[in-house]
């Protein structure tokens, strides 16, 4: 694999976790993390996950980073609120 700049991975992260002879998802996560805090405010974070796994995932599908990219193309679960109940016969004040 040459290695080639990528505007989506101007820091070469992701590049370099395909390089990696062993690397697990967890470390994939970790550098897949790492690279989403060092891109631009205002980048559309899904439309770069897009292109980064388009251009790795024919080469290298079975990769763990590969994976990472494909996870994060899916629409994040939304947290689920907690509300507390009031207990009944509590008075405010």
């Amino acid at each position: 694999m040459d290695k080639i700049k990528q505007p989506e991975d101007p820091r070469g992260l992701i590049f370099e976790a395909y390089r990696i002879d062993g690397i697990t998802v967890e470390d994939c996560r970790t550098i897949f993390f790492d690279w989403a805090l060092g891109t631009p405010d205002m980048a559309d974070l899904h439309e770069l996950v897009r292109s980064l796994h388009a251009h790795y995932s024919r080469e290298f599908p079975d990769h763990p980073m590969t994976s990472v990219l494909h996870e994060g193309l899916t629409d994040p679960q939304k947290p689920r609120l907690r509300r507390r109940r009031r207990r009944s016969g509590m008075r405010d004040g």
